[in-house]
């Protein structure tokens, strides 16, 4: 009998799964693959229910002979293992980022002759009424809070993007790029206080109120599901920050950065140039155990953010801080510098790594542009945060597109560089 191979990405069985096995049956014995999670978040998804209640989904379909576990997107490990004749897909496949894995399944499949079976993508009401519901379901308090502890434990080192309305948090949410047949995207979103109060043309003084700031998050949250984790600044005083932890937390909101300096924010790329002063040990320690007293779930995250190293404090400073807020409850320690050589986050990362092998270590590689994330994750740095490169791109093309406007008094010369506003108008998804 022939080997029939399908593999499914789904919290729900829905006409389309059973068109796939409909097909497979007729060729053979059906083996269907399901992704693990670690897989999962690669494909861009995250799962609303555990990886053994989707094993037993596929399980429980008529024709299904054998459930296995797909632990990588491409098939090279199950197609080395199970020598299908079959691959059966749906012709979703055969175009976009996704084409990189259709291409590596062809590829393994010419190798003894098997063959690739592109069944006609089934999407209709039915079918596109529960992929809504299963996108706002991963988009509620309860399943996005969690998410971004979940994601620290499946990948090697977690990709965030700054995101400062609904329509950058739909780029950071569907930008999947292939590249050398491997498929990429973010993680999670980064609400700054930075771009935040540059897009509403304010200076990043904490001039922007908390209100106004959790009304970009309600817009990026209500078109997205990946995880947020949020700029706090200073935290502001004690009695005011738990008050912000509690609210982030209700919302849904994954993690706080709060750094540990005191008085007028200014922001930290100015170093030592303007006046900052930075907390006592003590006092910030106060703040960490006041807004963890609060929290209601372990899933939330508060992430000290250290000044040190920008404030030129030197390497002892920093270290005695990271362990001194860890021991007062801190979820995670961010690293920062405004240098450009990451010799001193590098030096940071693995110091404190010699006493502490778990704390999430959080980076900004803003100034430090060069190295990769793969040179971080060797360091032990757990979450790369892009903090400002979609504000710093947006600005000087919408500049000139308004200079050359002025200058040419129409706006045929600016047009080739324009992305079609039908293009744009379908990132947004209609219920």
């Amino acid at each position: 009998m022939k080997t029939v191979y399908t593999c499914f990405t789904t919290d729900y069985i829905h006409e389309g799964h059973l068109n796939i096995i409909n097909e497979c049956k007729k060729l053979g014995k059906v083996i269907v693959g399901v992704l693990s999670d670690e897989a999962m978040v690669r494909y861009n998804r995250m799962s609303s229910i555990s990886y053994e209640e989707r094993m037993q989904l596929v399980r429980n379909i008529e024709g299904v002979d054998e459930v296995v576990v797909q632990d990588d997107v491409m098939y090279d490990k199950v197609i080395d293992k199970y020598h299908p004749d079959y691959v059966v897909h749906g012709d979703n496949w055969l175009e976009g980022p996704m084409k990189a894995i259709r291409d590596n399944v062809e590829k393994l499949l010419s190798v003894y002759g098997g063959e690739i079976i592109d069944v006609p993508y089934t999407y209709n009401e039915n079918v596109k009424r529960i992929d809504t519901r299963i996108k706002e379901k991963m988009g509620m308090p309860e399943y996005r809070r969690k998410r971004l502890r979940q994601i620290i434990n499946l990948r090697p080192i977690v990709k965030t993007i700054e995101v400062h309305s609904g329509l950058t948090g739909l780029i950071a949410e569907k930008t999947i790029v292939e590249h050398n047949g491997e498929i990429d995207q973010f993680d999670a979103m980064w609400i700054s206080s930075l771009c935040d109060s540059t897009a509403k043309g304010k200076p990043d003084i904490e001039l922007v109120d908390m209100t106004s700031r959790f009304r970009t998050i309600d817009d990026v949250m209500e078109v997205t599901t990946k995880p947020i984790i949020f700029d706090g600044d200073t935290g502001g005083k004690i009695e005011h920050f738990v008050y912000t932890v509690r609210t982030l937390e209700r919302m849904g909101v994954s993690a706080v950065i709060v750094e540990d300096k005191v008085g007028l924010k200014k922001n930290s790329l100015f170093g030592t140039e303007v006046s900052q002063t930075q907390d006592s040990i003590e006092h910030f320690c106060e703040k960490i155990k006041a807004a963890k007293d609060v929290q209601l779930t372990d899933e939330f995250m508060i992430i000290a953010r250290i000044e040190s190293l920008i404030l030129e404090q030197g390497m002892d400073d920093a270290l005695e801080r990271a362990h001194a807020f860890v021991g007062a409850g801190a979820d995670g320690i961010m690293i920062h510098s405004r240098k450009k050589d990451p010799a001193e986050i590098l030096e940071f990362c693995d110091k404190f790594r010699e006493k502490n092998k778990e704390t999430p270590i959080v980076v900004v590689p803003s100034s430090f542009n060069s190295i990769t994330e793969a040179e971080l994750a060797e360091h032990g740095v757990n979450i790369v945060i892009y903090a400002n490169q979609l504000t710093r791109s947006a600005f000087p093309a919408m500049e000139q597109t308004a200079k050359d406007i002025l200058k040419y008094h129409r706006a045929q010369e600016v047009d080739d560089r324009l992305m079609p506003i039908k293009e744009i108008i379908s990132l947004i998804e209609e219920l």
